[in-house]
C-alpha cells in the first residue's frame, strides 16, 4: 500500500514538475535561457539541443546572448532560432547571437493567458489521472481482500489529499505565471 501511495505521489510530482518546466519556455517578454530550450540546431546533420552546442545567457533583461562553441555554427543557430515559433530575430555579431526580446502585445498577453489555462488544465487532467488509477488499485486490493476496507478508505483520503495539493500548486504555478504574462 505505501509503495502505491508512494508511486502516485511521485507521478503527481513529476505532473507539476512538467507543467512548471513547460511554462518556464512561454515567453513573457523578459530574456530567459529557457525561452531557447526546445530549440534543435543542426549540429552536422544531426538536430542536437541548442543548450549542447552553445552557452546562453541574458546579460539585460531584454536581450539574450547565444555563444556558440564552434564558430561555424553561427549560422546553424540563426536559423533555428529564426525557424522557431518564437518570432525572435537574432542579430549575427560575427561572435554571438544577440537575441533582443519584443515586448508583448495586450493581444498577445491574452493569448498567452489562454495557453497558459489550456497547460494548466492538461496538467490537471494528469493528476486526476493519477488519482483515479492509484483509488481503482486500492478499491481492487479491498475487494480482493489483501487490505481491509478501513485501510482502503484510509489510503483513498490521503490520494485525495495528495491531489489536492498538487492541484493547488498547479493553481500557483498558473497564477504566478498569469501575472508575470499580463505585466506590462
Amino acid at each position: 500500500m505505501d509503495k502505491t501511495l508512494a508511486d502516485c505521489e511521485e507521478r503527481m510530482t513529476k505532473a507539476v514538475d512538467a507543467l512548471r518546466r513547460e511554462f518556464s519556455t512561454i515567453r513573457v517578454g523578459k530574456a530567459s535561457p529557457a525561452l531557447l530550450d526546445n530549440i534543435r540546431v543542426d549540429y552536422y546533420g544531426t538536430p542536437t539541443p541548442l543548450k549542447q552546442v552553445a552557452s546562453i545567457s541574458a546579460p539585460e533583461v531584454r536581450l539574450l546572448v547565444v555563444q556558440p562553441w564552434e564558430k561555424n555554427l553561427l549560422q546553424p543557430i540563426a536559423k533555428a532560432i529564426q525557424s522557431s515559433d518564437l518570432g525572435f530575430n537574432p542579430q549575427d555579431d560575427g561572435n554571438v547571437l544577440k537575441i533582443p526580446i519584443p515586448a508583448l502585445t495586450e493581444d498577445r498577453r491574452r493569448e498567452v493567458v489562454k495557453l497558459l489555462h489550456k497547460l494548466a488544465e492538461e496538467g490537471r487532467v494528469s493528476i486526476r489521472n493519477v488519482r483515479r488509477e492509484t483509488i481503482d488499485k486500492f478499491k481492487k486490493a479491498q475487494k480482493e481482500g489483501e487490505i481491509p476496507e478501513d485501510d482502503a478508505r484510509r489510503q483513498v483520503d490521503q490520494v485525495g489529499k495528495l491531489h489536492d495539493r498538487s492541484i493547488e500548486m498547479i493553481e500557483d504555478l498558473m497564477k504566478k505565471k498569469e501575472e508575470e504574462v499580463m505585466e506590462v
